[in-house]
């Protein structure tokens, strides 16, 4: 992953069986999930002939407040680093890094225009 690309996308959404069968049938993905302890399953979907998962869906209740949409990350070299640019470039932290196990770190944060983008330092391979 390059600095500044996008490396990852996810899926809110309040019903992931209905994302997994359109999915399915509009582009042949096939899906895995992943236990994550108290935070329920989470869906990886795979698309064929590729070696990585391309996408995970993770269930968004429509009692919460945010986006039912795809939720896009940007790679970035050093989340603390990134992340200290966000202010003072006129954005917001949502949610400074946490670490996620053998993904890497991650932080919510806003642009000037007040779009949603998450930063992904991903763990050392």
């Amino acid at each position: 992953m390059t600095h500044g690309s996008f490396c990852w996308n996810e899926l809110m959404t309040p019903d992931v069986a209905a994302a997994k069968a359109f999915y399915g049938a509009a582009l042949g993905w096939t899906f895995t999930e992943e236990d994550m302890g108290d935070n329920g399953l989470y869906t990886l979907a795979h698309a064929k002939g590729q070696e990585k998962p391309v996408a995970g869906i993770y269930e968004w209740p429509e009692s919460q407040p945010g986006s039912r949409d795809w939720f896009p990350y940007v790679a970035v070299d050093d989340i603390d680093a990134a992340v200290s640019k966000v202010v003072p470039a006129g954005g917001r932290v949502m949610r400074g890094p946490w670490a996620i196990p053998g993904v890497g770190k991650i932080a919510i944060v806003l642009d000037a225009a007040g779009s949603a983008i998450g930063y992904l330092e991903p763990a050392p391979m």
